[in-house]
């Protein structure tokens, strides 16, 4: 399309024919495509109104301003149509995509936050104590071997907690486990029984020393009732180093039930026996902010120091390293720092009962 000394009048006209050819193009256009080409007819290289335009330069300059004026008037006018279509296009495609689906824009009839679960609260709580005393988090898988969970902590065959009766022992097809993952030759799998054989896989690491906690749910074959539930949380601890002696274990207890329980808390050690600590003790805690529980003597954790066995069992020299271990249930610690008098809450899901602690 070329123009050569055209009449000012004639150009005049053929601009102000563009808007309704332009409209024409548009009304057949259903996407973006057929969009961008009607857009590249006229105002492309080689479009309708390029063209024009270009052949201004061989007009007088006496009628250039004329002209002009009516180039600005016609351009805005189909850029104005662009805009429309490009608009009506935009919603056609949404449409598609939609399909008979509600508009994802509407706000929901009902809209609520979500809330975190009072153990996650306590989980929470309790690491950020510890990782004020230096330790950090280990974390492995819930299947577990015998030998993680009872060889390696000195349990033996006889040992009770070895029976059916009381462990969640893992039928014929976890053969096909990743070996890798959970260990070749450590015998029958199981869903462990206690976080403490993360303690050994820390240990066989032997990266020493080492201060670590170990939160995580566990399994037993307990009847369920208000205060028994087939799988809880535990929180272990484990520091090892050189001349790790009662008197760390009982500090750093001292410390962390202070900052969960308050700074007027008491604490009570009594002897006690684990086959993985020598010696061993139980600890009770006395505190005058548990609710109706405030000033009872209340057993909250088990703890001791780590028994040469296990020690050996990990190619660790007892005679070099020692170190505290001792661990705590948190839904023990939630029902306390709550007020919860039956542990089947925490797994209902009940909305109203979660709504509380948020």
């Amino acid at each position: 399309m070329e123009f050569s000394s055209p009449d000012p009048k004639a150009l005049a006209d053929s601009l102000r024919a563009l808007p309704p050819a332009l409209a024409a193009r548009l009304r057949s256009a259903v996407d973006c495509h057929s969009l961008e080409a009607a857009k590249a007819e006229f105002f492309g290289p080689h479009g309708a109104m390029t063209l024009l335009c270009k052949s201004m330069a061989t007009l007088p300059k006496a009628d250039r301003p004329a002209v002009g004026r009516t180039v600005n008037a016609v351009r805005a006018e189909m850029e104005s149509a662009l805009a429309a279509a490009t608009e009506r296009v935009g919603e056609l495609a949404l449409a598609e995509k939609l399909g008979a689906r509600p508009d994802p824009t509407l706000s929901p009839a009902f809209c609520s936050s979500g809330l975190r679960h009072p153990l996650s609260l306590v989980r929470d709580r309790a690491v950020e104590i510890f990782h004020s005393m230096g330790f950090s988090v280990a974390e492995a898988t819930e299947v577990e071997t015998e030998w993680h969970c009872f060889d390696a902590l000195n349990m033996p065959q006889s040992h009770a907690a070895r029976d059916c009766m009381d462990t969640f022992y893992l039928g014929d097809g976890c053969d096909m486990l990743n070996v890798e993952k959970y260990g070749a030759g450590d015998g029958r799998y199981l869903l462990r029984t206690h976080t403490t054989s993360v303690q050994v896989r820390e240990l066989r690491n032997g990266k020493l020393p080492l201060r670590v906690i170990a939160p995580g749910r566990v399994f037993r074959r307990d009847t369920v009732d208000a205060t028994h539930s087939a799988n809880f949380h535990q929180v272990d601890v484990v520091d090892v180093g050189r001349g790790i002696s009662v008197a760390h274990l009982r500090s750093t207890i001292d410390f962390f039930l202070r900052r969960l329980l308050g700074a007027a808390v008491e604490t009570r050690y009594r002897p006690s026996y684990f086959p993985f600590t020598e010696p061993s003790f139980e600890v009770d805690v006395r505190s005058p902010n548990l609710g109706k529980l405030s000033g009872t003597w209340i057993e909250i954790l088990g703890c001791g120091l780590i028994h040469p066995n296990v020690f050996a069992a990990v190619a660790i020299d007892s005679e070099e390293w020692s170190g505290q271990a001792w661990g705590i249930g948190l839904e023990r610690i939630a029902m306390l720092l709550y007020g919860i008098d039956d542990v089947r809450h925490f797994y209902r899901n009940d909305r109203r009962f979660l709504r509380q602690f948020n």
